[in-house]
């Protein structure tokens, strides 16, 4: 089954589709009328904030109030939907995987940061005006950097280190208690174990196994990270593509049951419903009207 989102690069952002670019900072107050469809998927991460204005986001179909002094963080693969916006000020930061990892190509470093990839946490942050206006401060840093004629791949690289820690160090903060830097590790090569295969038949004990542990250690990882099992972790993102579908795509309900592996369609119901308290037509139908003329 063909994806039936477009998926964008950098470059579609900054009026350059056809430059794909692997790093970029922009203000709204500078961004020009983009040619870009809703919904859509990134190829990168992307982190908004706001300084003033109020702003709608749709991430996988949960809606967003966005207010002044917020981040908000956009990861790949998500489907995301700018619905409306007031005269926004501020900007995004634009960044992929490889120059994330841009000269240490070691994956766990972008796994540790628990609010990048990770359907479980809130797709935003909220800090107190000091954290804030130093979280900004690094901000400035990056979009000037990126301005200037002699732009440094490498200086911004290292910025957007720091950026990336002070937002972490602000969200472990108001964690009653944040989970192990090895919890996490762990969950985040679950997920990316679970985005690939989740159409297939494996169950909990086959991701435990990739991942050379056992399938009650896994669930003690998913419980502490995420508040749910391997196998809820599992039969959640089914789910979630399925919502997709339902809402964006003119599949069936059947097609749309055997795309994700369920070949008993009142089994993918009980599921369905069990997940998202709507039988799988009764959710396109509540939740039609309300996307697709957004």
């Amino acid at each position: 089954m063909k994806d039936p989102f477009p998926f964008y690069h950098i470059g579609h952002f900054v009026n350059r589709p056809d430059r794909p670019s692997e790093f970029e900072v922009t203000r709204f107050e500078e961004m020009e009328e983009l040619d870009i469809e809703d919904p859509h998927k990134h190829t990168f991460y992307e982190i908004l904030w706001v300084d003033e204005g109020l702003s709608t986001q749709v991430i996988d179909g949960q809606e967003y109030e966005i207010t002044p002094q917020t981040l908000f963080f956009i990861s790949p693969n998500q489907l995301h939907h700018f619905v409306e916006w007031q005269p926004l000020k501020g900007g995004s930061v634009f960044f992929t995987e490889d120059f994330f990892l841009l000269n240490n190509p070691n994956r766990e470093r972008l796994f540790e940061l628990t609010f990048l990839d990770n359907f479980f946490t809130q797709p935003f942050l909220q800090p107190n005006l000091q954290t804030y206006q130093e979280i900004k401060n690094t901000i400035n840093l990056l979009y000037f950097e990126r301005k200037r004629a002699d732009f440094s791949p490498l200086i911004a690289q290292s910025l957007l280190q720091v950026l990336l820690a002070q937002i972490q160090r602000s969200i472990d903060k108001t964690l009653a208690q944040a989970p192990s830097k090895r919890y996490v590790l762990l969950y985040k090569s679950l997920k990316a174990l679970i985005d690939e295969h989740y159409k297939s038949a494996w169950g909990a004990n086959d991701y435990a196994t990739q991942l050379n542990i056992t399938q009650h250690h896994l669930n003690v990882v998913a419980k502490q990270v995420t508040g749910k099992t391997t196998s809820e972790l599992i039969r959640a993102r089914s789910i979630l593509e399925a919502k997709r579908l339902l809402l964006f795509s003119d599949y069936s309900v059947s097609e749309i049951a055997t795309e994700l592996g369920y070949f008993d369609l009142s089994y993918f119901a009980k599921v369905f419903k069990a997940e998202t308290g709507f039988s799988p037509l009764a959710f396109k139908q509540a939740m039609s009207e309300k996307y697709r003329n957004l």
